[in-house]
């Protein structure tokens, strides 16, 4: 397995031991690299409209007509 070495702010450092403790950090890193890599194979315009959907739907607020065919324009371009 390999073994990178990055630099973070401390605040960052200390807001994640925070949110993930009696968590592998290091399976969490592994992952969010993982989907890194996936986005930008997939290119920055290739969002799922329902993956996005559902993130909205689960944010709680209310969406506008607008902002749904916004996204759905996007998503086409």
């Amino acid at each position: 397995m390999a073994r990178i070495s990055v630099s973070i702010p401390d605040d960052l450092a200390e807001a994640f031991e925070k949110a993930f403790q009696r968590v592998d950090k290091d399976a969490v890193i592994a992952d969010l690299m993982r989907k890194a890599v996936e986005e930008r194979v997939r290119g920055p315009r290739s969002g799922n409209f329902v993956e996005r959907s559902r993130r909205i739907r689960a944010s709680g607020r209310a969406v506008s007509d607008e902002e749904i065919r916004r996204a759905r324009q996007e998503l086409r371009d």
